[in-house]
């Protein structure tokens, strides 16, 4: 039990990162420099080591079945963590800007095809995966630095999903519903196929 007691709150962590990253991209008028610094979420998870769930999904390739459970605990720490962090700032006098500009993104998250859906998802998940693996992998500090801004600079502007940002926009767009879950459902499956993608080609290099 400790070892998913912690999971879950190095998860939890994580959804108010990227929640707090949510609030300052939707805070933004220019939408290039709200995608830099949304980035700073991404930031805080991978220096700090908590659990993002489209960071850690990739690795179901090389581990063993009993991997998903954490996997499971980790989606629902972050769902807990971006509800929190949404539900807090409503509280506050930025809640009619943030819900006004969360309720307009979900409207297009929700009014999209099932299948627009999973493709967006996909390639935000290989996006994700590049950003965990390469900050454990690069040694230079600049490299470390643009593995982890340019991918989610690249997710935002492109319009890929993101299901822990999703989770966040919902909260603080007041948009839940039973479509808006089966949605997010969707998202995370298409972030999961993602990010496993270049894990499981990987296994089949030559060298």
């Amino acid at each position: 039990m400790k070892k998913f007691a912690d999971i879950f709150l190095r998860a939890l962590l994580t959804g108010f990162a990227i929640g707090i990253g949510g609030i300052v991209y939707l805070s933004c008028d220019n939408r290039y420099i709200g995608s830099f610094l949304f980035g700073t979420g991404l930031f805080v998870i991978l220096s700090f080591g908590f659990n993002l769930f489209t960071g850690k999904v990739g690795y179901a390739v090389e581990n063993k079945p009993s991997y998903i459970i954490d996997l499971l605990v980790i989606w629902l720490g972050n769902l807990a963590g971006t509800a929190a962090t949404g539900g807090l700032i409503l509280l506050t006098r930025a809640a009619p800007s943030i819900s006004e500009k969360a309720a307009g993104l979900c409207d297009t998250k929700l009014s999209d095809g099932l299948l627009s859906i999973l493709v967006l998802s996909f390639f935000c998940g290989i996006l994700m995966f590049i950003a965990a693996d390469g900050f454990k992998k690069i040694e230079n500090p600049v490299g470390k630095m643009l593995v982890i801004f340019l991918p989610v600079m690249v997710f935002i502007l492109s319009g890929f999903e993101h299901c822990v940002a999703n989770m966040f926009y919902f909260t603080a767009g007041m948009s839940w519903s039973l479509k808006a879950f089966g949605y997010l459902l969707l998202m995370s499956l298409g972030n999961a196929i993602g990010g496993m993608f270049i894990p499981f080609v990987r296994k089949w290099f030559v060298n």
